[in-house]
């Protein structure tokens, strides 16, 4: 797996501050994706195991509330193989950490479906995801207002509440909305 961008402080693609892994390899192509470049599963540098320390070394921070996976698109199968391992040791350092996942594919009806995003690794690496924000950008339902998602379509869901309950739980995030964050209480 290759990944085109590593945010060592991020505080846009999930709560609090997080480390972020832009991986490489997209089929959606989603119209006005922000991220193009990582389409390409070649695209960037090779995701090795010193990578793979320097990110688990960047966690360790109290103020750092947890690791974010993007792309590119983190549940294409040949992604799923290589985070799987990545993931499970990073819960294992870090159990108190959340890890955020955004993808492209519908959460019910594509990873937890027969799919072509549903392979082998699915189930175990959604066990260790605690939020997905799921379905493909779309440019006509674009709305800057939403907080950790781009359009109006996409979903922010609590995985673990939705395994558990076998059924779509949506995370309080959901609904919230930019300005929501900047209110002074």
């Amino acid at each position: 797996m290759n990944y085109g961008n590593i945010k060592y402080y991020d505080i846009a693609n999930g709560e609090g501050v997080r480390v972020t892994l832009f991986v490489s390899g997209c089929t959606h192509h989603c119209k006005n994706c922000f991220n193009p470049e990582t389409w390409d599963f070649n695209y960037g540098q090779e995701f090795t195991e010193e990578v793979e320390n320097n990110i688990i070394k960047a966690l360790s921070p109290n103020y750092i509330n947890g690791l974010t996976l993007l792309g590119g698109e983190p549940m294409e199968p040949s992604n799923q193989k290589v985070l799987l391992d990545f993931v499970k040791k990073v819960k294992k350092i870090y159990p108190e950490k959340s890890i955020w996942c955004y993808t492209g594919y519908l959460f019910d009806k594509e990873l937890l479906s027969p799919s072509r995003a549903h392979c082998p690794w699915t189930k175990e690496l959604l066990s260790y995801i605690d939020i997905i924000v799921d379905g493909e950008f779309k440019e006509e339902l674009k709305d800057i207002t939403l907080r950790f998602k781009g359009s109006s379509n996409q979903r922010v869901i609590d995985v673990q509440e939705s395994l558990k309950q076998n059924k779509i739980v949506l995370s309080p995030y959901n609904d919230k909305k930019n300005s929501d964050f900047h209110k002074i209480y």
